[in-house]
């Protein structure tokens, strides 16, 4: 399974709310942590997947300019 931006972004929520009901300080400081690690890997994710639909926009945008090309509209 692929995890993404959305993935993250609800474990991430449900770290905060389970630090925000701990009542255990380790508990607590777990959840607190996982909650940073996740919306750090949320922030990536999200960066990937621009990076993604750039590649792919540039990708379709050269394989037009290479039809039109060979069409001799260039």
């Amino acid at each position: 399974m692929q995890q993404g931006y959305k993935y993250y972004s609800a474990r991430a929520a449900e770290a905060k709310a389970e630090a925000a009901e701990s009542t255990l300080k380790n508990v607590r400081l777990r959840a607190l942590r996982s909650e940073a690690m996740f919306s750090k890997l949320a922030d990536h994710a999200r960066k990937v997947e621009a990076v993604r639909e750039k590649a792919r926009l540039k990708k379709a945008d050269d394989a037009q300019a290479n039809s039109l090309q060979g069409r001799g509209f260039f």
